[in-house]
């Protein structure tokens, strides 16, 4: 069975580029803010009522001008899992390069204890250098498009840290850690001096936590997760086979940002690197594709729809993030109509409009090629309507998701 999540790109609604421009910066306004945060809330309400697998934030700062205003994605889960009843609710995902790696593994612990083990954990490296560079000042990391740079490999190298100190301090009833970045304790060498309860940590603490000197020397990660060994992880993945490898190696769930022919080059790769670690793995199995359908009764009333609801943040945003040979092909300038960008949107593959029928033929020709678990379906709510969104997962539900089912005949 196919495992469906919503992710909701929270966007402040404008009718127009002329209005976004005239409420600078719509990103701060707080009155729509509330409506839109109130609007995503019930629609994730409205998924669990339709039998999604999950709903994800995600995690964006600084977005003045109004695109997927989510700075606080574990806030959001917890709001959500205090409001549904069956589905799961996760991230994705935490940028790891920006943040300290124990209040990670902190809060998505307690993420999973509030929802009883509804809880699943995303982890990506940052691509956006306005706030990815603010935020990683202290360990020198810098966004990254992965593109082999020295940047880039740092990036790399910043995350996969950060990420095994998530790991450790999950797993481990105490950790200890030494490198360029992070000491755990501080100071590593010597271990922490005069902590007043040293000797009762030794009596009450962790086995190890308190040296023969009465010195911290290494710290006990609380809680423990509620799923044992840990809740589900995801990596975002998009120009990159090393980040699907790696996600192979750890057994985490890979999530597909990509065009088909690259999706199906990049699932034999995930299954062979998983199984080199000791991760048995079906092609398709443990992998998420990364999709925006847009369903209407014709494809000319998909088009629009495109237009309309994504049309925006397509030519101000995604369109600079795009190969700069795709860039140079659609030639987008401030006077290009959204309704000309329809065209360049579904050739990253992304996008997908058109019937019932067209969605659900489009993936199932996907599936044909990479048969995945989980399939993850982005909305630029709230410039989507609120009653749109939840029209096409509920005609995905009952149009499409039967159809991949049949596709995925390996063992959960």
């Amino acid at each position: 069975m196919v495992k469906v999540i919503v992710q909701m790109y929270p966007v402040i609604p404008a009718a127009s580029e002329a209005e976004r421009m005239e409420m600078r910066p719509i990103g701060r306004n707080a009155e729509l803010f509330q409506q839109t945060l109130r609007g995503w809330c019930e629609i994730v309400e409205e998924a669990d009522r339709l039998g999604l697998w999950g709903v994800t934030a995600i995690e964006h700062h600084f977005h003045s001008e109004g695109y997927e205003v989510s700075p606080s994605p574990g806030v959001m889960n917890a709001f959500w899992g205090a409001r549904t009843k069956d589905i799961r609710v996760g991230q994705l995902g935490y940028v790891m390069t920006t943040h300290n790696p124990v209040r990670v593994a902190e809060e998505t612990a307690m993420l999973d204890h509030l929802t009883e083990g509804r809880c699943f954990v995303g982890f990506s490296r940052g691509f956006q250098s306005r706030w990815t560079d603010v935020f990683g000042q202290h360990t020198g990391a810098r966004a990254t498009l992965s593109d082999g740079s020295d940047g880039d490999r740092l990036n790399r190298e910043i995350f996969e840290e950060a990420v095994e100190i998530v790991l450790k301090a999950w797993t481990e009833e105490s950790i200890e850690h030494n490198s360029e970045r992070w000491q755990i304790p501080y100071p590593h060498e010597t271990g922490l001096q005069n902590w007043f309860m040293a000797p009762w940590t030794g009596k009450l603490g962790a086995h190890g936590e308190i040296g023969s000197d009465g010195e911290v020397r290494r710290v006990s990660v609380v809680p423990a997760p509620y799923t044992n060994p840990h809740p589900p992880v995801f990596v975002a993945s998009n120009a990159s086979q090393e980040t699907v490898e790696y996600a192979g190696k750890h057994g985490f769930i890979p999530a597909y940002f990509s065009h088909m022919d690259k999706v199906a080059n990049y699932g034999p790769a995930y299954v062979e690197a998983a199984r080199a670690a000791g991760h048995e793995f079906a092609l398709g199995q443990n992998q998420a594709i990364v999709r925006m359908p847009r369903i209407a009764d014709t494809m000319a009333d998909a088009r629009q729809a495109l237009a309309d609801y994504d049309g925006m943040i397509f030519k101000h945003f995604y369109e600079n993030f795009l190969p700069l040979a795709f860039r140079e092909k659609i030639s987008v300038n401030p006077d290009t109509p959204l309704e000309d960008l329809v065209d360049p949107m579904i050739e990253t593959g992304l996008f997908v409009p058109g019937s019932a029928n067209e969605v659900r033929d489009h993936f199932v020709e996907q599936w044909k090629h990479l048969p995945a678990e989980y399939v993850i379906l982005i909305y630029h709510y709230a410039q989507q309507p609120k009653a749109s969104v939840i029209a096409d997962l509920k005609l995905f539900m009952e149009e499409v998701k039967p159809a991949l089912d049949e596709l995925t005949d390996y063992e959960d």
